[in-house]
């Protein structure tokens, strides 16, 4: 009998695990911004993201975070959220985290976009013979480069020159 009730225990907890794990997560917005129909930066704005205000965590797509609040359901974007009780929120902290990087529950540094050089490295640059040589190792000939365009389905557009700005100067 104690058997049973131990199988019977162990399918009602696995029936109810994947509904446990499709509730949405809680957070509160860092920072007023935009919903946006899709997670891109030019996607249709459906509302706004008050700073403070609570809202539930659907989904994550690259950088961007699916989000429903009382008034919508959006993307905005990852950096503007802060996950977790909403109750916790402390603004100073919440953009201290943000800042750092360390926004969300894991406190792991996040970056968004590229990094490359800094000024110091520019300036510390060297010639090096070795990776120019190996770097010509890569080059191309215009007909092996028509040859990869034309096997890939490339077509190439012709297209006039902008003008050159009034004065001669600078843009």
């Amino acid at each position: 009998m104690k058997f049973i009730k131990c199988i019977l225990g162990v399918v009602l907890m696995s029936l109810w695990l994947p509904v446990m794990s499709q509730a949405a997560e809680t957070g509160s917005a860092l920072k007023a911004d935009v919903l946006r129909q899709e997670p891109y930066s030019d996607a249709l704005k459906i509302g706004n993201l008050a700073r403070g205000e609570t809202l539930q965590i659907l989904n994550k797509k690259g950088a961007w975070l699916k989000v429903k609040t009382t008034q919508a359901t959006g993307w905005v974007r990852l950096l503007s959220v802060k996950r977790g009780s909403a109750a916790l929120f402390n603004p100073v902290k919440g953009v201290w985290d943000v800042a750092s990087g360390r926004a969300g529950t894991g406190k792991v540094v996040a970056t968004t976009g590229v990094r490359g050089l800094n000024e110091e490295e520019l300036k510390n640059a060297r010639y090096n013979e070795a990776e120019v040589k190996k770097m010509e190792h890569y080059i191309q000939t215009i007909q092996e480069g028509q040859q990869f365009a034309k096997k890939g389905g490339l077509k190439a557009i012709k297209f006039p020159y902008l003008p050159s700005p009034q004065g001669g100067g600078e843009p």
